[in-house]
C-alpha cells in the first residue's frame, strides 16, 4: 500500500473480512442516475412523482454527519448529488456496521425518496451496501482539492471532489458527439488515419520520434492527419473528417499540451469560404446544444458565438499595427528589431512572428483572419487575384487561435516545389524530406477542396469558460515527480 492508505481504514477492511463481509464485492447494484431522481422529485412545496417511491442509487459517500441515531451524507454519481439519510430504527441489522463506513466509500443505497423537515431532498435508506472501501481519505474541505498541481495529478479525485469539474468533462463529451452529428448530417464520413507517420507533415511543429523494431526504421507520432485525409479525397470519399489525437514536441502553456485533440475535415468542390461558413455554423450549433445560448464568458469577457463571424485581412492588420507592408523586408526587419524579435534568417517566419506579437491580441473575435502570405502556407492555394496571398484563414477568439483552414493546394508540381523549399530551409519544424507519396497522390488528381482544422481542447475551453487547457484535459502532461532533470520534460512557458 502507498502512503495515502490510512491504517484505520485498512483495519476496518480487515474487520469486515473477519466477519465474512467483502470490502470489495464482485457485484454492484442496478442503480438509477441521481439527476433523474432529482428531476422527478420536485420540491417540498410541489412534490414530484418520485416522492414516496423506492429507488436504488449508487455513488461515493462524502462527509457523513453522525447525529447518534441518524446519519446524513451526500452521495455523488456522474450525474449529480443527493443527500441520503441513514436511521438506526430503519436499519437495525445494518446499524452496527456503520462504523465500517468512511467518507469516500462507494456505496449502494436502496431507499425511499422524501424530504427532511427543512425541505431537503433525501433518500431515506432501507438497505446499505458497501461497494468499494476507500483506503485513502477524500479532501477535507467541501470545495475539493485546493492544490492545482494535485488536481491535475489526481484527476480521479478532482472529478468528484471539486465542484464543477465533472460538468466540464461531461460538456466536453457532448461537444465532441455534437461535432459528429453536425458533420454526419452534412454528408461527412468519419475515418481513421495513421498515428505513426514515416514522414511528419501537415503542420509546422517538432515531432515525437519512435522506432519500429520489426521494420528497423523511425516513425513520427503525427503532428496532423492532413496529408492522409487529403489522400482520401483523391480516393473519392469527397467529405471526410477525423477526430484525431495529435502530438507536438513543444512547450506547455495555458494553450498548449504536447498531446491534444483536433477535428480535421476535408470537402471536395469546396474552398476556404465554404469552410468559414461550416466552422461558424458548427460552433454556433455546439454552443446552443451544450449551453443553451450562443453567449459565453471566457477569461472575464463575454463573447457571442452567433454566426456569421467577422472577417479581417492579415495584410491590413499587419499594415495597421506595424506601419509597413508584410513583404517590405527592410521595414519588417527593422520592426522586428524594435520589438526584440530574434531574426533566425528565415524572413517569412520573422514576418509572422511580428504579426503574432502585434496583431493577434486584436483578434478578440470570434473573427476570421483571412488571406495569409502564401510563403507561410505551403499546403494552401494562392489567391487568383493576388498570388502573394493564400486562400487561408485562422479563427480567433480572445487572441487565441481556434481553427485553421485552406483552399487546398492540388497542383502536384507546385506542391513538390513548396515541399522542396521547406526541406531546403533546414527548419527543424519542417519535414526533412519531400513526401513523394503525397505528391504522387496529387498526380492522380485531387478536386478543388476545402479543409478545416479546429482545436477541440481550445474550443472546449471557450464553451466551458476555462482559462487554461489543463482544465479541459482529463490527464494533462505534467513534470514527473521525484527530482527528474529539467530535460526530462518539455519546458513550461
Amino acid at each position: 500500500m502507498t502512503e495515502l492508505a490510512q491504517p484505520d481504514r485498512l483495519a476496518k477492511a480487515t474487520a469486515m473480512r473477519q466477519t465474512g463481509a467483502d470490502p470489495f464485492p464482485a457485484r454492484g447494484v442496478a442503480s438509477q442516475p441521481i439527476a433523474g431522481l432529482i428531476a422527478a422529485a420536485g420540491t417540498a412545496a410541489a412534490p414530484g412523482p418520485a416522492i414516496g417511491t423506492r429507488v436504488t442509487i449508487a455513488g461515493r459517500m462524502l462527509m457523513p454527519r453522525d447525529f447518534g441515531k441518524l446519519i446524513f451524507a451526500p452521495l455523488v454519481d456522474r450525474t449529480g448529488r443527493v443527500q441520503v439519510g441513514l436511521q438506526r430504527d430503519a436499519l437495525p441489522e445494518w446499524w452496527p456496521q456503520r462504523k465500517w463506513l468512511d467518507a469516500g466509500d462507494l456505496v449502494g443505497i436502496l431507499g425511499e425518496v422524501g424530504f427532511t423537515q427543512k425541505g431537503e431532498l433525501t433518500v431515506w435508506a432501507k438497505e446499505v451496501r458497501l461497494l468499494a472501501k476507500s483506503y485513502a481519505p477524500p479532501p477535507e474541505k467541501w470545495h475539493g482539492l485546493a492544490d492545482v498541481e494535485q488536481r491535475y495529478r489526481r484527476r480521479y479525485v478532482d472529478l468528484w471532489a471539486t465542484e464543477g469539474v465533472m460538468d466540464v468533462f461531461v460538456k466536453r463529451s457532448k461537444i465532441v458527439s455534437g461535432m459528429r452529428r453536425f458533420l454526419e448530417a452534412q454528408g461527412y464520413l468519419e475515418v481513421e488515419t495513421p498515428t505513426l507517420h514515416p514522414i511528419f507533415g501537415g503542420a509546422t511543429a517538432r515531432p515525437f520520434v519512435t522506432h519500429h523494431n520489426a521494420l528497423g526504421c523511425d516513425f513520427y507520432l503525427r503532428i496532423a492527419p492532413e496529408l492522409y485525409l487529403k489522400r482520401l479525397i483523391v480516393g473519392g470519399l469527397e467529405r471526410v473528417f477525423e477526430i484525431a489525437r495529435n502530438f507536438r514536441n513543444e512547450g506547455i502553456s495555458t494553450r498548449h499540451n504536447p498531446e491534444f485533440s483536433m477535428l480535421e475535415l476535408y470537402e471536395a468542390q469546396a474552398d476556404y469560404r465554404r469552410m468559414m461558413e461550416l466552422a461558424e455554423q458548427m460552433i454556433e450549433r455546439l454552443a446552443l446544444e451544450v449551453n443553451g445560448t450562443t453567449k459565453v464568458t471566457f477569461r472575464g469577457r463575454e463573447y457571442d458565438l452567433k454566426a456569421p463571424f467577422a472577417r479581417l485581412r492579415y495584410s491590413e492588420l499587419f499594415r495597421h499595427q506595424n506601419g509597413c507592408e508584410f513583404d517590405d523586408q527592410p521595414a519588417v526587419r527593422a520592426r522586428a528589431a524594435a520589438l526584440c524579435i530574434e531574426d533566425g534568417g528565415n524572413y517569412w517566419k520573422l514576418m509572422n512572428d511580428v504579426f503574432e506579437a502585434t496583431c493577434e491580441k486584436l483578434l478578440t473575435g470570434p473573427v476570421f483572419c483571412v488571406d495569409y502570405p502564401v510563403q507561410i502556407c505551403p499546403l494552401a492555394k494562392s489567391n487568383p487575384q493576388d498570388p502573394r496571398l493564400a486562400e487561408r484563414f485562422e479563427l480567433f477568439l480572445d487572441g487565441m487561435e481556434l481553427g485553421n483552414a485552406f483552399s487546398e493546394l492540388n497542383d502536384p508540381a507546385e506542391q513538390q516545389r513548396r515541399f522542396e523549399e521547406q526541406v531546403a530551409s533546414k527548419d527543424p519544424e519542417a519535414p526533412g524530406v519531400v513526401d513523394i507519396d503525397y505528391v504522387q497522390a496529387l498526380e492522380y488528381g485531387m478536386p478543388p477542396t476545402g479543409g478545416l482544422g479546429i482545436g477541440i481542447d481550445r474550443l472546449v475551453m471557450v464553451l466551458t469558460g476555462q482559462d487554461t487547457i489543463r482544465d479541459v484535459l482529463l490527464f494533462p502532461a505534467m513534470r514527473p515527480l521525484g527530482g527528474e532533470p529539467a530535460s526530462a520534460t518539455a519546458p513550461t512557458h
